[in-house]
């Protein structure tokens, strides 16, 4: 029996990278599965692909309409929900003073808002089935390496995701004493279509996977993130595995934040 089995899931951004990886992966694990996303050409294949546990809806989580609509569309078409995972989202980067008000205000709106909008529609339906749920309901959000820690020149991205991580923890504890666990789990750079998207578009495919494999030679585990490592930490949390677990921000990052740690002490002790 899966570790998913006969659960319903919402996956935003389900349609490519991790969102794509986890609806695959959710479905191998017995749950059902409604993909939700923007890229109709990408989403619509994998749901025929995953056959009759999944369905694909049009969703931009930033519209409360599509929000409840796709809600909707999981209870109708399989009778409940019982995960929401947050996952959609995009990247953003630049000088600071360089950052525009259309910039600022559509990765906020994307980043965060959505994320917001989508939760509120789908605790309606988490409330029901979370009574009677072993290990209860769950909300996973994709928040990043950059929600707990920051980089320079990608501070709007790295401000909207503090931010998911803050809406994780505030309602992690709203949502406790309703059978209802909220986490997010927080990559490291991962190899997604979204991570290439900010190399330089002159480059070949050739040069952009000298880069991809450049990045990961500064994680310790010497390898950049593949979406199913983010995608199998999402399952992880969205199961009863970890029904003793909310209010958590995973790392999923090869080790980065414990370097990072590390190098902190090493300064400190120096005085």
């Amino acid at each position: 029996m899966g570790r998913l089995q006969d659960r319903v899931a919402i996956i935003t951004g389900g349609a490519s990278g991790i969102g794509a990886a986890a609806a695959r992966l959710f479905v191998a694990e017995g749950a059902k599965v409604v993909i939700g996303d923007i890229n109709d050409t990408a989403g619509e294949p994998i749901a025929t692909e995953l056959g009759d546990a999944c369905v694909y809806a049009h969703v931009d989580h930033r519209s409360r309409d599509d929000n409840e609509a796709a809600v909707a569309l999981a209870v109708e078409r399989f009778g409940r929900l019982d995960i929401l995972y947050n996952n959609a989202g995009i990247g953003s980067g630049g000088r600071f003073e360089n950052i525009s008000d259309d910039q600022l205000e559509q990765i906020i709106s994307v980043n965060l808002t959505g994320p917001f909008r989508m939760t509120q529609a789908a605790l309606p339906a988490l409330r029901d089935s979370a009574s009677s749920l072993e290990g209860g309901a769950a909300i996973v959000y994709t928040s990043s390496l950059q929600g707990i820690s920051a980089r320079p020149y990608l501070t709007p991205y790295t401000a909207t995701k503090h931010g998911v991580i803050g809406l994780m923890k505030g309602l992690s504890l709203e949502l406790a004493s309703e059978n209802i666990r909220v986490n997010a789990v927080c990559p490291v750079s991962t190899d997604t279509a979204m991570v290439r998207g900010f190399m330089s578009e002159d480059w070949t495919q050739a040069q952009k996977d000298e880069s991809v494999a450049k990045s990961g030679q500064s994680i310790p585990l010497g390898r950049v993130a593949q979406p199913i490592d983010i995608a199998n930490a999402a399952l992880f949390l969205a199961s009863a595995d970890a029904g003793m677990i909310t209010g958590t921000s995973l790392p999923v990052d090869g080790g980065m934040t414990a370097g990072i740690q590390d190098t902190a002490a090493r300064r400190a002790s120096r005085g």
